[in-house]
């Protein structure tokens, strides 16, 4: 009887086999760990902390003008609509933040028509899920802010101060 040379065998390679295959899948999870940068953590920690303090002053501002937003979302279009004390005509800058995928994110610069209706249909539709909705004036004097879940079923509200 003759015996066969050990790598015509089973029982050899697959002890191989096990060990290389959890050497190429570590080399596999550092490459993802190493590739992308974490959206997450923000380098200039102190520079945001300060801009919190601005971010306050700009809330109460909306709240002291009365402001109220209408958004709906409907086929794709984004439709918003501003009541309070606002200049009728004036540009605002709509902000959907994802809190954890950075480029999700969507910063518009809208203008109303002739009703006083901002609209604008993204290029991509937005990811269901929570966002980070903020609606402010063009230079900045007044802020709205508010988490909220898309999709909107009707409409939604966006009120100073709450």
């Amino acid at each position: 009887m003759q015996q066969r040379q050990w790598y015509r065998q089973f029982w050899p390679w697959f002890l191989i086999t096990l060990p290389l295959c959890a050497v190429v899948a570590s080399i596999y999870t550092l490459h993802l760990a190493s590739s992308g940068a974490d959206s997450m953590v923000v380098d200039d920690y102190y520079k945001k902390g300060r801009a919190i303090n601005q971010d306050l002053s700009e809330l109460q501002r909306a709240e002291q003008l009365g402001l109220l937003a209408e958004l709906s979302y409907r086929d794709g279009q984004l439709a918003l609509v501003m009541q309070g004390e606002h200049n009728n005509g004036e540009a605002v800058r709509l902000r959907f933040s994802h809190p954890t995928l950075a480029d999700q994110d969507l910063d518009l610069l809208l203008t109303s028509d002739a009703a006083g209706v901002y609209r604008h249909r993204p290029e991509q539709a937005l990811m269901e899920g929570s966002w980070n909705l903020q609606i402010e004036a063009f230079d900045g004097r007044w802020r709205l802010h508010q988490r909220i879940v898309l999709p909107i079923a009707d409409r939604l509200l966006v009120r100073a101060g709450g």
